[in-house]
């Protein structure tokens, strides 16, 4: 089945994402703002344009969904401030380390990603075009998921052994998750507030979270290639949507 094929390739995305965190940080930025530009372009060409296809096929009013929408990004918002809270400040500091800290972060990373995979098991439900568009946007962001979980692990003192092992549950999570949307099916307008809300975690990924990391040690020359791919990867989007219609 197609669902479980992309659902199992996130878990390769996010152990692959994990393996770079562990060996190589100087080139992450190139790959970060192209994913962005994914996300970006999955959301505008394939989820938003679904939400009103659904409406007017069911004769739905769309506002509920771009409720859902601003109901997702404060969501994922709240989640990263509240329960990641030492993420994005953590070289202000001296030196120190908490590991609980490390693990109680890669946890809700984990549980993130157990969300991711019955996304993609519900975009499924809506239409095999948004399945496969929802399952690509989310094998990049899991690609950025295996770097988080490996880095927070590392920044807050835990071994390379734990990280791996965190990174482990990390990849499986979005499997478990795509599997369970086999159990049940959503009625059209649930599928309608299900992709409002999607589209505001991966807007809320996009801006807040990937596009920040990757321009954050960028040169002035840096950010106008950075900036281009971002492009490139929203066109590419517009591109396989068009072909695939």
């Amino acid at each position: 089945m197609t669902m479980i094929a992309l659902s199992i390739a996130t878990f390769f995305s996010t152990l692959g994402g994990g393996m770079v965190a562990l060996r190589f940080h100087d080139r992450l930025h190139y790959l970060l703002s192209f994913t962005a530009g994914v996300l970006l372009g999955v959301i505008s060409f394939e989820v938003i344009p679904e939400i009103f296809e659904l409406s007017q096929r069911h004769a739905f009013a769309a506002s509920g969904a771009m409720v859902a929408l601003v109901v997702g990004f404060l969501f994922f918002h709240s989640l990263e401030k509240f329960i990641l809270i030492h993420r994005a400040h953590e070289g202000e500091y001296a030196t120190h380390y908490h590991p609980n800290v490390g693990v109680l972060s890669a946890v809700a990373l984990i549980g993130h990603s157990l969300l991711d995979g019955i996304g993609i098991g519900l975009a499924f439900q809506v239409s095999p075009v948004v399945g496969v568009s929802v399952a690509l946007a989310v094998i990049a962001h899991d690609f950025c998921d295996g770097l988080n979980t490996v880095g927070l692990m590392l920044t807050h003192g835990n071994s390379r052994t734990r990280s791996a092992a965190m990174l482990l549950m990390d990849a499986v999570a979005p499997v478990i998750g795509a599997a369970s949307t086999l159990l049940f099916e959503l009625p059209p307008y649930a599928l309608m507030l299900y992709l409002g809300f999607f589209a505001g975690f991966l807007l809320y990924i996009g801006i807040s979270d990937i596009l920040p990391q990757a321009h954050s040690k960028a040169r002035a020359a840096t950010a106008i290639r950075l900036i281009g791919l971002t492009a490139l990867g929203s066109t590419f989007v517009f591109v396989s949507a068009r072909s695939v219609a």
